[in-house]
């Protein structure tokens, strides 16, 4: 029940893992190649690879029929570069046109992180400024709570990751950055 589950998750994504299925269906023909496939991949390429899940797939389409031992790791050491790349989601991207309704969407990541003044200046905490606090001496630790302001190229790059109802006019009671939203004495 369960290999056939798994045959048909394998089926399934055939993208990347035909490779991986020409090399389970040889080892599962060839068993006296078995052994050294097992041996070779426990070594040193694939020591987070659980071997036993590839190896007992039975009846899988195989293009190449009589693979031997060292074809097989070469196979494999080919696609195993490529996997970490492939499983890595990205992470704050912009999103040009919603499902929903079509239009541009803010990253969430630059609402949290950054502060807009009304001037196109970003404000940002600077980095570690929570991170093992204990090591720091407290000068250290008040340098880091301070805020700071992004460069011109890190302003355009947020001002592109948010709409404009991000980049509207706020009148907050008791702002206290009230006095930095106008550029006042700065050449634009």
């Amino acid at each position: 029940m369960a290999a056939a589950i798994f045959c048909s998750v394998v089926r399934s994504a055939s993208g990347i893992l035909r490779p991986l299925g020409i090399v389970a269906s040889s080892t599962y023909q060839n068993c006296a190649k078995n052994a050294c496939l097992i041996s070779a991949l426990s070594t040193r390429h694939f020591s987070r690879i659980q071997i036993p899940v590839v190896t007992f797939a039975p009846r899988l389409p195989t293009s190449a029929g009589n693979l031997m031992c060292g074809h097989t790791t070469t196979i494999l050491n080919r696609v195993a570069p490529l996997l970490p790349n492939i499983l890595k989601l990205p992470v704050r991207t912009v999103t040009y046109f919603s499902s929903r309704k079509g239009k541009r969407k803010t990253v969430k990541a630059v609402v949290y992180r950054f502060l807009r003044l009304h001037s196109g200046l970003w404000l940002r905490r600077k980095a570690g400024y929570k991170k093992k606090l204990w090591k720091k001496t407290p000068a250290r630790k008040r340098r880091l709570r301070e805020f700071v302001f992004c460069n011109k190229t890190q302003s355009k790059l947020l001002d592109k990751m948010t709409t404009s109802f991000w980049k509207r006019r706020n009148w907050y009671a008791n702002d206290p950055y009230q006095m930095y939203h106008d550029r006042t004495n700065l050449k634009v």
